[in-house]
């Protein structure tokens, strides 16, 4: 049976319950008793039901990170005092169940359809003596009566043996109680293996929250039950010594969360076999410092990179944490004797506290083998572009067409592109921030935040075209599948649009939904207009029918943007491939990132 321990009470309430700890408690407050946690919702519901059948007022709540509560009560603390100290003497609960906060609780799930957070205090269950008793001055005196159970069970050992076993102990032992304590809430000094005023008010407040004689001192017994609750935490993971002597990596892995799945060089894939989702992968190939700065940049681009996070460079070692709203993941490599090493824990997000506990054991247990990963190994695994070595590439949230409009790398691109991004790039890598926008025509002015040197800029000609003159398009027409822009033909259908727009031209060519926010140019090469997206509300138009804005709409946000835009000069129709070369130099990919 997996409890949940007094230890995990930190994870919770954090800061909250160490202040509350160190306040004045009043016998009125209304409080829980929690008696076991579980990391599942099922196996909470069968316990919950299990307790239900022998005590009184039993509720489950979620815990959050995945875990979930069993508590009784609310009861005034006083009365709950006495209902802890009676049911553990009773074992009738774990004997580390403890007094809990309606704070900690979170959404009820047993009973079902209940809600009793907010209710008023409920009286001790019968058969409790409690402090609410109504007191008789002269008490009967009951012939051969039991002596009541003490409240405090006997120690284990004497405070001397205490102090004697205590002496025993190694620095790194020592280090690892204040550690426990620090973790459960009641220590917040430095791990140092002293034991002075302060660790031992931290081992009094932790012996007097789990009914132990308050003495400063832990008991053999005590210690060990305290490292176990430290250690709770880790209950149902499998922690367990992996050793693949494919990768030459030996280290503690969650095996209850992860198995073996296969090889794809560099990366040994250990995928998900749990509840959690958790995922890891070793690391392991021949090579230098160019192969370690490659692996970094490589592993920037995967989806189990998250963007957010911090992530360190060093000459021979790096470090990569990238978080979202779904996974943390955790990167650490290193360059050791023409060997690049190391691994990725891959951990679902709001399960943090687990997530260190475990990342703590890898790290700490972490050894090279003899040996790395071969670099043929998974390559009979099926192949795509947006796969590296069996791990998918990060893909932004969407992808249009832009193009430069000046000689300092400003982008002209559709305001479609720049809504609810977190990031934008130009060509993949470059990020850029917005300028200028005009929601009303659809034009969204991008900056790139390092300079660029443009191939190409746009030439604005801002007469009117000719009715069923040639017209194209330059386009990222798949979304960056393929590398340079391509360019799409067809005619000038109306010098308007639909309802008799001045500032749009419908053009008759068959235009991709990556070209949309590419230049539209006139058969001298000089651009007319920039490529709207198709409206997806109203009729459906057929395919050959698009929308270009015209460039004096874009003139217009350029002027109020400061940006000075280069007016057309060639005449006469410009040749296939100095349109094509012209139109590649100044078109790019701008992709929008979550």
């Amino acid at each position: 049976m997996t409890r949940i321990l007094f230890g995990f009470l930190a994870i919770l309430t954090g800061l909250f319950f160490t202040v509350a700890t160190a306040q004045a408690q009043s016998p009125e407050d209304v409080v829980w008793v929690q008696i076991e946690a579980q990391p599942s919702l099922s196996e909470a519901t069968a316990r919950a039901r299990e307790y239900a059948a022998q005590l009184e007022d039993v509720n489950g709540f979620s815990l959050g990170g995945g875990w979930y509560g069993i508590a009784v009560g609310p009861y005034r603390r006083a009365d709950a005092e006495q209902v802890l100290r009676t049911y553990v003497r009773s074992r009738i609960v774990p004997r580390d169940s403890f007094i809990q906060l309606s704070q900690a609780f979170r959404q009820q799930f047993w009973p079902v359809g209940a809600n009793v957070l907010n209710r008023g205090v409920l009286d001790a269950p019968s058969g409790v003596q409690t402090t609410t008793a109504t007191p008789q001055t002269s008490p009967p005196e009951t012939p051969n009566a039991e002596p009541e159970a003490p409240v405090i069970e006997p120690s284990d050992e004497t405070l001397a043996e205490a102090r004697r076993s205590e002496r025993t102990l190694t620095a790194q032992e020592r280090k690892d109680l204040q550690i426990a304590l620090q973790w459960a809430g009641f220590y917040n000094a430095a791990i140092d293996g002293s034991y002075g005023r302060g660790t031992r008010s931290s081992m009094a407040a932790w012996q007097e929250a789990n009914n132990f004689e308050t003495t400063g001192v832990l008991t053999t017994l005590q210690r060990a039950t305290l490292l176990k609750q430290y250690n709770s935490v880790l209950d149902g993971l499998g922690l367990k010594m992996v050793r693949d002597t494919s990768a030459g990596i030996e280290m503690m892995m969650p095996t209850a969360e992860v198995a073996f799945s296969h090889y794809e060089a560099p990366f040994a894939h250990y995928e998900s076999s749990g509840d959690i989702g958790a995922r890891v992968l070793l690391i392991s190939q021949a090579g230098d410092q160019a192969t370690l700065h490659g692996l970094y940049d490589i592993m920037q681009t995967l989806e189990i990179v998250p963007l957010n996070g911090p992530r360190e460079r060093k000459s021979r070692s790096f470090e990569l944490v990238g978080e979202n709203g779904a996974i943390i993941s955790q990167t650490r490599v290193s360059l050791e004797n023409g060997e690049v090493k190391g691994f990725t824990l891959i951990w679902p997000a709001g399960d943090e506290e687990r997530r260190r506990r475990v990342l703590a054991e890898m790290i700490k247990s972490f050894a090279r083998i003899d040996g790395v990963l071969d670099p043929a190994a998974g390559s009979e695994a099926e192949q795509a572009i947006d796969l590296v070595s069996g791990l998918q590439v990060r893909q932004p949230k969407l992808s249009r067409s832009g193009f430069f409009i000046d000689s300092n790398g400003t982008v002209a691109t559709t305001s479609e592109v720049v809504g609810s991004c977190s990031r934008l790039t130009v060509d993949g890598d470059t990020e850029a921030q917005v300028v200028a926008q005009d929601t009303s025509t659809g034009v969204a002015l991008l900056r790139p935040d390092s300079p660029l040197a443009p191939l190409a800029v746009a030439a604005f000609n801002l007469t009117p075209p000719r009715l069923q003159s040639e017209v194209s398009v330059a386009g990222y027409s798949y979304e960056g599948v393929l590398s340079a822009a391509t360019l799409t033909f067809g005619a000038l259908a109306d010098v308007r649009g639909l309802q008799g727009e001045e500032n749009l031209k419908r053009l008759s060519l068959k235009a991709q939904q990556g070209d949309t926010g590419g230049p539209v140019f006139n058969a001298s090469g000089n651009v007319i207009g920039m490529l709207m997206p198709k409206s997806d509300q109203g009729p459906q138009l057929p395919e050959d029918v698009s929308f270009a804005l015209d460039a004096s709409a874009i003139a217009q946000v350029a002027d109020q943007a400061g940006v000075s835009l280069t007016a057309a000069a060639q005449t006469g129709a410009a040749a296939p491939r100095d349109l094509r070369i012209a139109a590649q130099g100044m078109t790019v990919l701008v992709s929008c990132w979550e």
